[in-house]
């Protein structure tokens, strides 16, 4: 599809027998932010997961799907699994990012909130193409570009979601690992210093 942009949406991507597996295995986010793959404990079902997004065959569909070349582009894979009220706002990606492929994990979705849209322009929220509910096995890919804006009415709670990119260079993944570990001391750090305060005062 082209309207607004280039982008491509598969229903039941992941079958039915992957279903237990992950859902039980999806990693405990209990806060917002996307977290690098790597710096997560993951199970034997998300590391199978992994290896296939990763691997050749899903990246030739890919590039022929977007008549783009991935050959030696590096991967980088995050998880999301919860939205503080604040996620959604308008935006189109980092410019580093040649393809957004988002697979969720979500068991099911009955608020109106939380629904990815695909949006014409960068002011409003109600301009979109296509609204996607984020339901298990539902992914959505796209071409990053100037104007691939998409958005979410703002949902507070659990919102599961992988993200795989297809990046400009190696160092992108470097640094995307670097700014987790330094925002996970930053955060260790914060609680710590909580405590400390609870406890003499």
């Amino acid at each position: 599809m082209r309207d607004p942009f280039d982008f491509v949406v598969v229903e039941g991507f992941l079958s039915a027998a992957w279903r237990e597996e992950l859902l039980a295995g999806f990693p405990r986010l209990r806060r917002g932010g996307s977290f690098p793959a790597a710096a997560l404990p993951i199970g034997p079902s998300f590391a199978r997961l992994f290896a296939l997004l990763e691997g050749e065959e899903l990246r030739a569909a890919i590039a022929e799907k977007f008549a783009i070349d991935l050959e030696g582009r590096p991967t980088m894979i995050t998880l999301r699994g919860w939205s503080d009220g604040k996620d959604g706002a308008i935006h189109t990606d980092s410019a580093s990012k040649l393809i957004t492929l988002l697979l969720y994990l979500n068991p099911s979705w009955e608020a109106a909130e939380g629904r990815l849209r695909l949006l014409r322009n960068v002011h409003n929220l109600e301009d979109y193409a296509l609204e996607v509910p984020p339901l298990f096995g539902t992914m959505l890919a796209f071409r990053r570009g100037p104007a691939s804006f998409h958005g979410h009415r703002a949902y507070k709670g659990e919102r599961r979601v992988l993200q795989l990119n297809w990046v400009s260079e190696e160092r992108v993944v470097r640094r995307e690992l670097s700014r987790h570990r330094w925002s996970a001391r930053a955060k260790a750090f914060a609680e710590t210093w909580q405590g400390v305060l609870k406890r003499v005062t």
